[in-house]
């Protein structure tokens, strides 16, 4: 009994670890740069773009542009409050660049073609951990107990517990 038990606890905490990877995974989006309205251009008012919008680490943001008349520079704080490019963490010219957010911090952007991040074509990100996630429940000790954590988990998730369950239950 204390054998099934062990791996039913065992069988929920590696579900609820699956479903909240999979939660993380599914809740990723993706972003253009000033649609739906405009684009990476002179005429989008970003700080208006960002503030309707809130960015965590795995969500991309991408750049739509005409690369004959833009460019894309990734730059530190000092360089966006100066609307300078000559520090750059990074360049993109493609005209559809596609930049991956992947940790919790600040990002800076501008068009390093002259006059243009002084005319507002610059944006800053503020990437922030996603909050609200699954609370940590206590081990299970039946597995009743079991199926009722890995039943708010997902649909995918409870499949794989009642398999496991089934399998734990036929080795008993």
């Amino acid at each position: 009994m204390e054998i099934r038990r062990r791996a039913l606890v065992v069988m929920a905490v590696a579900t609820a670890a699956v479903a909240s990877f999979t939660r993380l995974a599914a809740a990723a989006t993706s972003y253009t740069v000033g649609a739906p309205d405009g684009l990476w251009d002179m005429h989008t008012d970003y700080a208006e773009w960002v503030a309707a919008r809130t960015f965590h680490p795995g969500d991309n943001i991408t750049f739509t542009y005409s690369r004959e008349l833009h460019d894309v520079v990734e730059v530190g704080k000092a360089g966006y409050d100066a609307c300078s490019n000559t520090n750059n963490v990074s360049a993109f010219r493609s005209g559809n660049d596609v930049v991956a957010l992947t940790a919790v911090g600040t990002r800076y952007f501008l068009c390093g073609l002259t006059g243009h991040c002084d005319s507002g074509m610059k944006i800053r990100i503020d990437v922030v951990a996603v909050t609200g996630g699954p609370t940590a429940a206590p081990p299970p000790t039946t597995k009743s107990a079991a199926r009722s954590i890995v039943a708010g988990t997902g649909l995918g998730a409870l499949v794989v517990a009642q398999v496991l369950v089934g399998s734990i239950m036929a080795f008993s």
